[in-house]
């Protein structure tokens, strides 16, 4: 008998088991032929305190000395700059007081960043303490962490059955049997949910779709800030010599192994391109990925009040990672009965009694 089985190898699936496999017996199902396929594998792999709502705000900083020194660290400088046009200036004071950013002048943007289009960048900002986050390795020790506690992990197992008697019997294949039930099956946990006979919370999968482009201009973009559009309406990060540019869509979509939309890509890459003097003359490759939206916005985790051997691992939004070491241990926490290191407050926007009220 299986203490937790968990529904979901994305990174809320697997650093859940690497916290629970320190208390009982763990198995991660998954039903790709890889860990992390979906929406983990996806990521725009950023660390960034200020991002998020007050909730993921305090994971971030909550999770951040984990991110920086566990296993030698997963972070590295990285820099987020805000680039607003010319008729965008409350949008940008709006967005440098919510991401606690300061303002330059736009030629030290330009300095730091050389294909910025003076003519049309009106307003700059920059954080010094956004980070590159080793995505795959941070994935990967979770992975070892439930291996060498005694855990399984199996892929290419997708769960089409769920029924409770005693205890949760699970059809993936075969028949797993399980006290606990831990759901971090991403954008389709609702259909999890359903599958266990207990109600949805109203996840909502969002599409973000993602170019990459070559280096513009030739220009060396390893050393350049991750750049960020006034009002999120898009973004482009530098990425193993390439740059990745991103419309920043939350597109509602089923659950489903999502794929760019051509003409929304387009128009994120206009505004992008709006703001350079570099235009887009190729696109390398494209794809897209699925974030996960409650209700609300924000993570939900713990026990649901209705079966509390049903866990929620969900909502992630496309902060799983920067959130992951802080929210796998609360999610720990609320299951074994520890008393958690978050604020209360905290910890009631974030457990599923908020959304089943």
């Amino acid at each position: 008998m299986i203490d937790f089985l968990i529904i979901g190898g994305g990174i809320a699936g697997l650093s859940a088991g690497a916290r629970l496999s320190q208390h009982g017996t763990v198995m991660v199902l998954e039903a790709e032929d890889a860990l992390g396929y979906h929406a983990s594998g996806r990521s725009a792999a950023l660390f960034e305190e200020n991002y998020g709502s007050p909730s993921v705000v305090a994971l971030n900083k909550a999770g951040a000395a984990f991110l920086h020194s566990q296993n030698g660290g997963y972070l590295t400088p990285r820099g987020l700059m805000l680039v607003g046009a010319r008729d965008q200036s409350d949008l940008f004071a709006a967005d440098c007081r919510d991401l606690n950013m300061a303002q330059i002048s736009t030629v030290d943007a330009i300095a730091r960043v050389p294909i910025l289009n003076s003519q049309q960048v009106g307003f700059t900002a920059v954080s010094e303490t956004a980070f590159d986050i080793d995505t795959d390795r941070l994935l990967q020790d979770f992975a070892r962490t439930i291996r060498q506690n005694g855990g399984t992990i199996s892929t290419k197992h997708r769960v089409t059955a769920i029924r409770k008697d005693l205890h949760w019997i699970v059809t993936a294949g075969q028949s797993f049997e399980a006290h606990n039930l831990v759901n971090a099956a991403g954008a389709w946990v609702d259909e999890i949910a359903g599958l266990a006979g207990l109600p949805p919370i109203g996840i909502t999968p969002r599409r973000r779709s993602m170019a990459r482009l070559p280096a513009p201009g030739g220009h060396d973009v390893s050393v350049w800030p991750m750049m960020l559009g006034v009002g999120e309406t898009w973004y482009a990060k530098p990425d193993a010599g390439k740059l990745l540019v991103s419309p920043s869509e939350a597109d509602p979509v089923p659950p489903q192994d999502a794929y760019a939309d051509d003409m929304v890509l387009a128009e994120g890459l206009a505004r992008y391109e709006a703001l350079m003097i570099e235009k887009v003359t190729r696109v390398e490759t494209n794809w897209a990925g699925l974030r996960s939206f409650a209700p609300d916005g924000t993570l939900v985790l713990g026990r649901d009040p209705q079966d509390p051997s049903f866990i929620w691992s969900a909502g992630q939004g496309g902060y799983g990672f920067q959130t992951a070491p802080a929210a796998s241990q609360l999610l720990c926490d609320l299951v074994t009965g520890a008393p958690p290191a978050l604020d209360a407050g905290i910890v009631a926007m974030l457990t599923p009694e908020r959304l089943k009220q």
